[in-house]
């Protein structure tokens, strides 16, 4: 009983400063798949079961992220037949939106969920959470021109989205003009 209340301690002593990090790094990455507090919760979890195998205190951020990464993994395999790619879908509107940087949010939170998972990734552990490229790299067990290439893309791929920019290149193709 002492060893696991030792246990619970030492593990809200490496949470509590990352909480917020970790709640960005969830409620950017699951946007319209899942609820990010399931997504927190099983990932925490199996973040607790698997204390013992932490290498590094320092590195609890990224074995957490790690285990979440995974955790929609699977969650996206189980689901893949189920889903329908419809951008409707997207369109819930949030009650809460009341200011101009909550609608800011909720609108980049609604085109980061088009890019592609290891884009979208990417994209939120480095602008968003605050990563290094090499962590990211530890992470998505990839190559540096690998992150930096999916970086790059993905970014092009928010601005081309965040401007009218692809809205009129469809309706130009559309209206038979080009």
């Amino acid at each position: 009983m002492i060893k696991n209340e030792e246990q619970q301690e030492k593990f809200l002593i490496l949470y509590k400063p990352i909480h917020d990090r970790f709640e960005r790094f969830c409620r950017a990455r699951v946007f319209g798949n899942m609820e990010y507090q399931d997504l927190m919760n099983d990932t925490l979890l199996v973040a607790f079961q698997k204390l013992d195998t932490l290498k590094s205190e320092k590195a609890f951020l990224s074995f957490i992220i790690g285990i979440s990464v995974r955790i929609l993994a699977n969650h996206h395999k189980k689901k893949k037949e189920d889903l329908t790619a419809n951008l409707n879908d997207f369109d819930i509107p949030d009650s809460n939106a009341n200011t101009e940087r909550d609608i800011e949010v909720y609108l980049l939170h609604k085109v980061l969920a088009l890019l592609p998972d290891e884009q979208r990734e990417c994209i939120v552990l480095f602008e968003i959470t605050g990563f290094s490229i090499k962590e990211i790299m530890e992470i998505q067990n990839s190559s540096e021109s690998a992150v930096k290439q999916r970086l790059k893309r993905g970014r092009e791929k928010l601005v081309e989205l965040l401007t009218f920019e692809s809205d009129y290149k469809t309706k130009e193709v559309k209206n038979g003009t080009r």
